[in-house]
């Protein structure tokens, strides 16, 4: 399955699922990462941490740890 971690710059994905588990997933959920949610990958940093997206018209920093619990599709389906 592809995660948050695996998109590239430029990339629009859509939320399938959060992986993770008690506090963790409710902090990413808090910051508006929800199922079926629209996600625009605007950059990486060189060692691929964080990843700064766009989701719900704001910008928003992943730890790379963090990213590896959001499983993503493509926006396109």
């Amino acid at each position: 399955m592809r995660t948050m971690r695996d998109v590239k710059v430029g990339e629009d994905v859509v939320i399938k699922k959060l992986t993770g588990t008690g506090a963790v997933k409710r902090r990413l959920m808090d910051m508006g990462l929800t199922r079926g949610t629209q996600v625009h990958v605007r950059k990486v940093a060189p060692l691929g941490d964080p990843v700064e997206v766009t989701v719900r018209g704001y910008e928003l920093s992943l730890r790379k740890a963090d990213a590896e619990m959001i499983e993503i599709e493509s926006a396109e389906g």
